[in-house]
């Protein structure tokens, strides 16, 4: 049995996988809220025994933060964690740590055609790179590279690049969130559950601006950020209307600077747990004219494919996918469990 898992800032699920017929299918799964836990260990007890961990042959976690030397101090939580922590719990030798934008990107890598859906659909998939971003309770960036006949996925933290505007309108929003952030305003800051409530703030300061107490009093009792993307969406809000079409012009640009690093020919992958939710906004025009603002290179990202990932667990099936990797590939894998 493979024991994946994937540890978010909001949410921490849990998946045992047994093969089956010649093909991996969950036997057991949990979700659990990440904050609610003060580490990794109390969650993996709370999952399961011993008895079960001991026909566990491999652990692989997705981390929503940096892995350095089997250690992740994850962004958004308050507690970290390493490889010997969840051998010390599963009593399991062989743990794998990733990135959980890393473990993303193996999860697409196999992941089902129809699991996708379609942005840009002019545009002609090619072989080649693909570059992705998950907004969710942060933003993560990754990226497949494509090397002859090897795939390499590679984490990064991209979106803690400095936020750039493309209008008056954006430069505005840069110079109110600067007094918030003491200075550096991230992407992450404006592309992520918290981002979507910092541009909502944003345009509640302006004069012109009506703001409904009806809103307000849900957002105080409720997700605020799930509260302006429903209302957003609906229409039924001029301040969440506009809150959800900057936040998608922004990811739209960001996905475009990413695209520009790596020229993903492949295609431009978005996924994470907001984007889904907001698939409406997405698939307006705006989207996808933020994304080509690009000047000279437009021509260039109008012929790179920009799909939504519509599996909501793909953190999961890229644990799973690196894990049965690694164990049919232990002698490849540069050094031991430890430092991956």
């Amino acid at each position: 049995m493979i024991l994946a898992i994937d540890v978010g800032g909001t949410k921490t699920l849990v998946a045992l996988y047994r093969e089956q017929e010649g093909e991996w299918r969950v036997c057991k799964e949990k979700k659990y809220q990440s904050s609610a836990f003060q580490s990794i260990a109390a969650i993996l007890t709370d999952f399961a025994g011993q008895k079960i961990y001991a026909q566990v042959t491999c652990v692989c976690a997705g981390v929503a933060g940096p892995v350095v030397d089997g250690v992740c101090h994850i962004t958004n939580l308050s507690w970290s964690l390493s490889v010997s922590d969840i051998q010390e719990a599963t009593k399991v030798g062989d743990v794998y740590l990733l990135n959980d934008l890393e473990a993303t990107a193996w999860g697409i890598r196999y992941l089902d055609e129809d699991k996708f859906l379609d942005i840009n659909p002019e545009a002609t998939p090619k072989q080649g790179n693909i570059a992705i971003l998950s907004a969710g309770t942060g933003l993560g960036e990754a990226m497949l590279i494509t090397g002859g006949d090897n795939v390499t996925a590679v984490a990064t933290e991209g979106g803690h690049a400095d936020f750039a505007p493309q209008n008056e309108e954006q430069d505005k929003l840069l110079v109110f969130l600067r007094a918030k952030y003491l200075g550096h305003v991230s992407y992450e800051r404006l592309v992520s559950g918290e981002g979507l409530c910092n541009i909502y703030q944003y345009l509640k300061s302006l004069a012109d601006m009506p703001i409904s107490e009806q809103i307000e009093a849900k957002m105080a009792i409720s997700d605020p950020a799930a509260v302006i993307g429903s209302a957003g969406l609906a229409e039924t809000d001029p301040i969440c209307k506009q809150a959800v079409r900057l936040f998608c012009q922004i990811y739209a640009a960001e996905a475009a600077n990413l695209a520009l690093k790596c020229l993903p020919y492949a295609g431009v992958v978005l996924a994470g747990g907001i984007t889904p939710k907001l698939l409406a906004a997405i698939k307006q025009p705006y989207f996808m004219d933020a994304f080509l603002n690009k000047g000279r290179y437009q021509a260039l990202l109008q012929n790179i494919p920009v799909r939504v990932c519509m599996d909501e667990q793909i953190v999961l099936s890229g644990a799973l996918a690196y894990a049965r990797y690694a164990e049919k590939n232990e002698s490849r894998l540069l050094g031991s469990a430890d430092e991956q």
